[in-house]
């Protein structure tokens, strides 16, 4: 039989040819690649690609270059959209579908998984136990293997989770504490009227004002003081429990035709409780807490289950008791257990159901203890990890399934992942490859790079500049690749952030913020000195303290002391890598005002001046100026049904978001979509005479982000790119006063060439009289810091201490630091 194997070429940089027919009689041999033509999703420009099956293949280039475009958008939308050809026509209308990319065609493509970073918050009842399925095995092993009270009844699994009926405290519905509100919360004002937002509680916009005419066709007095309202009618407006239906006639407004409509009421306590409970979204529930106190359930102790489920044992302990334990310790319970044959020591509940149960879930703890993260416990909720660390959670749990000959799809695992843990990673994913699988990684980390089996590089530069792939093949085959950024940092034989420059002299402290005592989560009488006028770079693997220390401790102690005079710092900003908007409206004019200046120039051309027009015309946010058959969407959605929405271009303005009339204006030859449409590079040529613009864009480019839109939606940027975007919209400030910014992993999903223009901008900041603090993982960012903040020794109850503080040099050869030995490499390779 012929092998194709024969047909590739010699140099390994040229993707195989096309497979032979064996001939007229034999059939054709298996083609052991994935072969993509003509993929075009987003900035990919018709690229053609062959990878090959059953390795480790790594996608690299630079923020924007098109690789997460090719992995996610092309790759993994095409499988998942083939995979949903074989479901039934019915069942398809219940799953998210990601919609067909824009690719000619695809060949050799299997079924396919993906591992994202998802930005969007879990909800209050998802856990470290919910999203590894582990949660179900405990539960299992208790209802089955459990010591039961004498005379008790055996309990079924459901009825030791929190999340259902059968097993939540009905005192706090599961949530193990109980959330109270009152009149004082919910009006903070009393002297307002209704009208004018004494229930400070309701939601803004149209809902609130939606409540507001409900009450007023209910025939309760919104226009009075609130404090002059009968005190029973508060109280029903306030709390009460029922949801009247009533026709709500809206004044209306010389612009808008509103029709009458029917209103439900909600009152200000059940709104508030149920945003807090189920909402999605991380602003809304933070909203509603200001609004609550909270205190443990005193039913339940805060753990959450009835008391029938608290009375069942293994081992000794309750399960809320076995939830709340460190994975690593839990692990530690069931093998003492399993080694004595019983759950309880001979208490009844034990025998061969205690030991099967037991070594399953053990098998299920153990790939996630692998992966470092044997610090969490399984009743840590979701909301308060990482995006890294839920991702790995999912390949922990993906590595237990024992699936084979699937594509998985992961978008950069190695996230806020220390140096020390990174081998472990790489032998999970070798593990899932020899398993029968095939693995594609979005990845910026050199050491997962240089692991790859295959390398995809996709450049040269980012958004209209890349959409190329530069390379396919082996990974030491892309050092002949010029036009590479990846090729220049992959072997230079040098920490990355040495070509930034020389070294430069540490810089001296012009001062100390000094925490003593800290008890928060795993820190315990933590002691730490923060020096300011110099960048410090805070350490330390994966659920050491890191983020608690610097995002809770330090931002709260500097916050309470700026308003003290003889306090050096007087600002202080936290730049995170949260989305910048959570709808396509928000955008990155909008939130660096650049959006503002840009309506201002409009309004002042003489054919807007001559139409009376004001900023709110070119807004595409609000009726008039805006295209009324999107809705200043600039797009359309088209129901198939069966198949997944599909968005076409508005008919009406074709995707321009604006009506005829308001393009008809000009400013320099440009109308308002089409300055929209502008890159912020062609932006800052054409707005170098206005000042206001130029400083923004200037800031914008400077940081790394030439290559996004001025009207790029907020949804379509990474984290990474959100927190530059913040980082640009404070240095176009130009403050003088001393301030302190926050970091939290600012190379994170950062390719090392736009590390150092981040770099840059940092280490100006400090420069230019103010101080940095990162939370940091790469080690040539911490190399070349001026004080280093080590925690450890390890994560969990194995850190929460301060291991070492110093220069660089001094924590690379500090004992007992996991930090250390990494640090000491990056530091030597600079000098």
């Amino acid at each position: 039989m012929h092998d194709s194997t024969q047909d590739a070429p010699a140099d390994p940089t040229v993707p195989p040819g096309p497979i032979v027919p064996a001939g007229p009689s034999g059939p054709a041999p298996h083609d052991p690649f994935v072969r993509v033509r003509g993929a075009r999703e987003h900035n990919l420009r018709g690229v053609d690609v062959d990878i090959p099956r059953d390795a480790l293949t790594v996608f690299t280039g630079v923020s924007g270059s098109g690789k997460s475009s090719l992995a996610f958008g092309t790759l993994y939308a095409e499988a998942q959209r083939r995979y949903f050809e074989s479901v039934a026509p019915y069942a398809r209308r219940l799953i998210h579908q990601v919609g067909a990319p824009k690719v000619d065609s695809i060949t050799g493509l299997p079924p396919a998984i993906s591992l994202e970073q998802r930005r969007s918050s879990p909800g209050s009842r998802s856990s470290v136990g919910t999203v590894t399925l582990l949660s179900n095995s405990l539960r299992m092993l208790f209802s089955r293997a459990g010591t039961y009270p004498p005379g008790a009844e055996r309990l079924d699994s459901d009825a030791f989770s929190p999340n259902t009926a059968a097993g939540a405290c009905p005192s706090c519905q599961g949530l193990g504490r109980i959330h109270r509100t009152s009149e004082e919360l919910l009006v903070p004002d009393p002297q307002l009227s209704i009208r004018q937002g004494a229930i400070a509680a309701w939601p803004g916009a149209w809902q609130g004002k939606n409540l507001r005419d409900i009450l007023e066709a209910l025939g309760h007095d919104v226009d009075a003081p609130w404090r002059k309202l009968p005190a029973a009618e508060r109280e029903w407006i306030l709390f009460t429990e029922e949801q009247p239906v009533v026709t709500v006639h809206p004044v209306r407004e010389a612009d808008r035709i509103q029709r009458p409509y029917q209103g439900t009421y909600m009152s200000a306590h059940r709104y508030v409780m149920r945003t807090f409970a189920d909402s999605k979204s991380a602003t809304l529930r933070a909203r509603a807490e200001k609004f609550l106190t909270d205190s443990p359930c005193p039913v339940c102790g805060g753990r959450r289950l009835r008391p029938e489920a608290l009375s069942v044992t293994f081992a000794g302990r309750t399960i809320a008791e076995l939830a709340a334990l460190p994975l690593t310790a839990l692990d530690a319970v069931l093998a003492s257990a399993g080694a004595s044959g019983s759950g309880d020591g001979g208490g009844g509940g034990g025998g061969e159901a205690a030991r099967v149960l037991g070594e399953d879930l053990r098998s299920r703890i153990a790939p996630v203890t692998e992966l470092g993260l044997g610090y969490l416990s399984l009743d840590r909720t979701a909301p308060s990890l990482s995006a890294g660390e839920l991702q790995r959670l999912r390949l922990a749990t993906q590595l237990r399934s024992g699936l084979f000959g699937v594509v998985y799809v992961l978008d950069e695992p190695s996230a806020g992942l220390h140096p020390a843990d990174t081998e472990a990673l790489l032998g999970v994913l070798d593990r899932l490859k020899e398993a029968g699988n095939t693995v594609f990684v979005v990845e910026h980390h050199l050491d997962v790079v240089r692991h790859a089996d295959w390398l995809v590089d996709v450049g040269p530069l980012a958004g209209e500049h890349g959409g190329r792939v530069l390379h396919s093949g082996p990974p030491e085959a892309l050092a002949g690749v010029k036009e590479s950024a990846t090729a220049r940092h992959l072997f230079a034989g040098r920490a990355p952030s040495a070509e930034a420059g020389p070294p430069r002299p540490a810089r001296t402290a012009t001062g100390f913020v000094r925490l003593s005592g800290v008890d928060r989560h795993n820190l315990r009488d933590v002691s730490a000195e923060f020096p300011l006028g110099v960048f410090t770079a805070v350490t330390g693997v994966s659920g050491s303290g890191k983020s608690t220390l610097v995002g809770q401790v330090l931002a709260q102690t500097v916050a309470e002391r700026l308003a003290d005079p003889g306090f050096p710092v007087r600002r202080l900003v936290e730049v995170d890598q949260k989305p910048i908007g959570r709808t396509p409206r928000s955008n990155l004019a909008t939130y660096t005002g650049l959006f503002d200046v840009v309506r201002k120039l409009f309004t002042a051309t003489p054919e807007a001046k001559a139409r009376g027009w004001k900023a709110g015309r070119f807004s595409f946010n609000v009726p008039g100026g805006r295209c009324e058959t999107c809705q200043g969407e600039g797009f359309v959605s088209v129901e198939l049904l069966f198949l997944p929405s599909t968005y076409a271009p508005c008919p009406e303005c074709a995707g321009a978001r604006y009506n005829s009339e308001t393009m008809e204006v000009r400013y320099a030859g440009l109308n308002i979509a089409e300055v929209l449409g502008l890159t912020v590079e062609a932006a800052t040529v054409f707005f170098a005479e206005v000042p206001a613009a130029a400083r923004s864009l200037r800031a914008l480019e400077e940081i790394g982000l030439g290559y996004l839109r001025l009207g790029q939606p907020a949804t379509e940027l990474s984290g990474g790119e959100a927190q530059r975007i913040k980082l640009a919209a404070e240095l176009q400030r130009l403050r003088r006063d001393h301030t302190l910014y926050l970091l939290d992993e600012p190379t994170a999903g950062l390719h090392p060439a736009d590390v150092l223009v981040l770099l840059r901008q940092l280490h100006g900041l400090v420069d230019a009289g103010h101080s940095v603090v990162v939370v940091e993982h790469d080690m040539a960012v911490v190399a070349g810091a001026d004080w280093v903040v080590d925690l450890g020794p390890g994560g969990g109850a194995d850190g929460g201490r301060v291991v070492a503080t110093g220069t660089p040099a001094d924590v690379a050869r500090a004992p007992g630091s996991r930090t250390a030995g990494h640090l000491a490499r990056a530091v030597a390779s600079r000098d």
